[in-house]
């Protein structure tokens, strides 16, 4: 990209979004003036694309809406989008997952999860670690 254009649109990028990659069940949040009114609307779905860089980078949100499959394009960088919340995290195995289009029913969401044993368990280990060291440390002080 050209350095002028970077150095203008580097501003506008946001800092604060929520890490998410394509696979993943989020919620979008954006708002939705009607009128003189604004709300806040959701927008859940599994991300199946996400494309460009900088201030140019969006993704799209797929979901069934009563047996129809919709998908919605949303600008990263967008000031109408409030917050991105991770629902569930997944291992896709591709960039784009637009084989998800072809499928019906419970299959068009079916995305390998991200096993989340193995990372409980060794959070679960940490905090055994760190009970012990402060054990260790008491029993050090009383000497």
């Amino acid at each position: 990209m050209n350095p002028i254009i970077q150095e203008i649109t580097s501003s506008l990028v946001k800092k604060d979004i929520t890490p998410f990659k394509v696979g993943d069940g989020v919620r979008v949040h954006t708002k939705v003036r009607e009128g003189e009114k604004e709300r806040v609307q959701v927008y859940a779905g599994i991300v199946i694309a996400r494309k460009g860089h900088g201030i140019h980078e969006s993704f799209t949100v797929r979901r069934l809406s009563y047996g129809e499959g919709v998908e919605r394009v949303f600008p990263v960088n967008s000031p109408n989008i409030e917050k991105i919340e991770v629902e569930r995290e997944s291992e896709p195995m591709r960039a784009r997952l637009y084989y998800l289009r072809r499928r019906t029913g419970k299959a068009a969401v079916a995305i390998k999860e991200k096993d989340r044993a193995a990372e409980i368990h060794a959070k679960h280990l940490a905090a055994k670690a760190a009970k012990a060291a402060t054990v260790a440390a008491a029993v050090v002080a009383k000497q």
